[in-house]
């Protein structure tokens, strides 16, 4: 677990710089300067972008981690990350010629309740593409261990452009217009970058040459891309459905309520980025022992954090919106508390769905997404109607619940293992011992001060009787390595 640990450490940094930028964006620049409506217009326009992206990726960017471990001679590699970005680069041909010819009518149809999404329609396959390559040499870089500066242009990159740019639209530097130029002109940079980066450390003979496992590589590109596209469908229907259901305004309501709850799985992500070459290389060499301890070990020490942040996110809540004043926004406030249960719940399962990607039985995952993303459009359809954006959460939570039993029960019968533990067990009492206690204790002061006492307080008591109940065994020597190279600069 030292590589693991190692870069997982740096990531989260990344990740954690990522979010405090984002947080500025989504909680106050957005509000502050852009309103509601604008934020929701954007975000709406990216939820179908994302919605579009895996279309054109068609899941080659997981087939390179997936087999270039397989894989013994450079040339054979080589013809793989050919593959991995021609096939990107055709569909995406084919999909400019549709949009094209049916321009008009696709606009038609995505301003059919919102007119003002059916001029910057253009964005949506713009940065589908740029995001698709995008993830090609993100990937290409994560199977060399090379994550951290990847990890950088995805997460931290994209966060300071929007930041940027709503600056320069606060000053009145660019319009909304300029703003949608320079955001699309931000995502093709990055591709740049990441580009540039990935050559640098390894520069493949680009052949037309298919791989020599075409078929098998093929067949699993087709049915990843079949999931991803499901998964996407989950997780950004919500947002894509709000705004044909409701209005672009309840979108940005939303959304800073999913951003708050996202924040949950910051310490997995980052985990993530580096594992999955790891669980993949167990995987392909038949260790069981290792690929048994990769999936406890995470299972075990990405509940604790996740859940300190749950307690820290959820008992803060109301002084938080109130701090910000973020007026109308806080009518999504039970939307964090059901979306972060849901989070809370993926994050105990660990390295699972490394797992089940990187194995024989990837083709559940098509399955379950499918199962998923089918129920997603159905409750979101009927739930939002009913009960608006909190009908979105519940939709949510439902969905992510579902799925991650399958991948449970799907891991133990294949597998014979499971993410959970004795320690599993301790954890959980531990959050709802938090919560129990914090709950009901209100502080007399500012909405500022009331959020960083308790804060304080929080943590102190949560990371007290983690440690009296020996759940830190793991996080401990990282803590002292990270210590000791501090006294040491």
């Amino acid at each position: 677990m030292g590589v693991v640990a190692k870069q997982s450490f740096y990531n989260s940094i990344t990740i954690g710089l990522a979010f405090v930028i984002g947080a500025l964006n989504t909680v106050f620049l957005y509000p502050t300067h852009m309103g509601s409506k604008l934020q929701g217009l954007v975000v709406a326009l990216l939820a179908l972008s994302n919605l579009v992206q895996p279309f054109i990726s068609f899941g080659v960017q997981h087939a390179v981690i997936k087999f270039y471990s397989n894989l013994q001679t450079k040339e054979e590699k080589d013809k793989l990350l050919s593959f991995s970005l021609f096939l990107p680069l055709s569909v995406f041909v084919v999909l400019l010629a549709i949009s094209s010819v049916f321009y008009s009518e696709i606009v038609d149809f995505i301003a059919s309740e919102n007119k003002e999404m059916g001029k910057y329609a253009y964005l949506i396959l713009t940065i589908a593409f740029a995001t698709a390559l995008f993830e090609v040499f993100y990937n290409w870089l994560r199977i060399q261990l090379l994550s951290v500066f990847g990890n950088f242009l995805k997460e931290f990159f994209p966060r300071v452009l929007i930041f940027v740019l709503l600056l320069l639209y606060a000053f009145e530097v660019v319009d909304f217009d300029g703003f949608i130029v320079g955001l699309i002109t931000g995502y093709y940079l990055r591709l740049l970058l990441v580009i540039i980066y990935s050559l640098s450390k390894y520069t493949p003979r680009f052949s037309l040459a298919l791989p020599d496992q075409f078929k098998v590589i093929l067949k699993y590109s087709l049915l990843i891309f079949m999931s991803g596209t499901a998964a996407s469908l989950i997780l950004d229907i919500d947002k894509s459905m709000i705004s044909a259901i409701l209005s672009v305004e309840n979108v940005a309501f939303y959304s800073v309520a999913i951003f708050i709850a996202a924040v949950i799985e910051f310490p997995g992500r980052a985990m993530f980025q580096i594992i999955s070459p790891l669980v993949a290389k167990a995987l392909n060499e038949g260790d069981d022992i290792s690929l048994k301890r990769l999936l406890k070990k995470s299972a075990n020490n990405l509940l604790l954090i996740s859940g300190l942040l749950f307690c820290l996110i959820n008992l803060n809540l109301s002084d938080f919106y109130n701090w910000i004043d973020l007026g109308d926004y806080a009518v999504a406030l039970e939307v964090v508390l059901i979306v972060s249960l849901g989070k809370l719940f993926t994050m105990s399962m660990g390295c699972l769905n490394n797992i089940i990607t990187n194995s024989k039985y990837y083709v559940y995952v098509f399955w379950f997404s499918t199962i998923s993303a089918l129920l997603a459009v159905v409750l979101n359809l009927y739930l939002i109607q009913w009960y608006g954006i909190t009908g979105a959460a519940y939709a949510t939570r439902m969905v992510i619940v579902l799925i991650n039993i399958l991948k449970i029960l799907l891991v133990q019968y294949r597998f014979k293992i499971n993410p959970y533990s004795k320690a599993t067990i301790l954890t959980v009492i531990l959050i709802l011992l938090v919560n129990l206690i914090f709950t009901y204790i209100e502080f007399d002061l500012s909405p500022f001060m009331a959020l960083a006492v308790r804060s304080i307080l929080i943590f102190l008591v949560f990371a007290v009787i983690a440690h009296l109940m020996k759940l830190t065994t793991d996080i401990q020597p990282v803590l002292k390595r990270i210590l000791s190279s501090f006294q040491r600069t």
